[in-house]
């Protein structure tokens, strides 16, 4: 299973929600890991259904799924 870590090494899997900074704070869910660790490139797919890569965990969080929907 493909598996990436938050920045409190906490596992993020495929199907998880977490809240990450890029140029503001956003939250998406998680649809795919290359990589493992807290380097992984994880692609992430917003409430809206765009999706974009984004590597490093350093500054993602694990997120419930309704917030993301405010």
């Amino acid at each position: 299973m493909k598996t990436a870590k938050t920045r409190d090494n906490k596992i993020i899997n495929i199907g998880d929600w977490v809240e990450f900074k890029a140029d503001i704070e956003q939250c998406g869910k998680v649809i795919d890991i290359k990589g493992s660790g807290k380097n992984a490139e994880l692609t992430l797919e917003d409430k809206d259904g765009f999706s974009g890569d984004y590597i490093g965990g350093e500054t993602i969080t694990h997120m419930e799924a309704k917030r993301c929907f405010k």
